[in-house]
């Protein structure tokens, strides 16, 4: 599973992992975790599948702000529409950047220590999505202010 914040882009994670480990899986599915102005989206109407072939799927989870952000139950409902997904060998794969403040970038430098701080202290997707925590691969890059 590799989260994406728009579906029809290619996360980062996917181009990182092909970099790095020259394979793409055998099932392949492109997250995208979207939170809307209704308090309440049914788990019937929640999870949208589009097949992109080869085993690969374009999966959006549709949230209101009320309910509980749980994905990985939520892609119980994309392997009852076909995809086959094991809850106990399924990985999950984020892009992860690390703020770095650099001199001379046109930003006062303690504007740049400070958000690189808040970006740093940012609570991460993992655990807002209820990823478990032996499931989760962070692949990243750094990033220059």
């Amino acid at each position: 599973v590799f989260l994406t914040a728009e579906p029809g882009s290619v996360p980062n994670a996917l181009l990182h992992n092909l970099k790095h480990n020259k394979v793409l899986h055998e099932q392949n599915l492109f997250v995208t975790v979207r939170s809307h102005e209704v308090p309440w989206i049914p788990m019937a109407r929640r999870v949208e599948i589009t097949p992109l072939g080869h085993h690969c799927w374009q999966v959006v989870v549709n949230y209101g702000f009320k309910n509980d952000i749980d994905l990985p139950r939520a892609l119980e409902n994309a392997r009852m529409r076909g995809c086959q997904l094991e809850r106990m060998t399924t990985s999950y794969f984020l892009s992860r950047d690390v703020v770095i403040p650099t001199l001379g970038s046109g930003m006062a430098p303690w504007r740049e220590k400070l958000f690189a701080q808040m970006h740093h202290n940012a609570s991460g997707a993992a655990g807002f999505l209820n990823l478990p925590t032996n499931a989760v691969v962070e692949l990243g890059s750094k990033i220059e202010i």
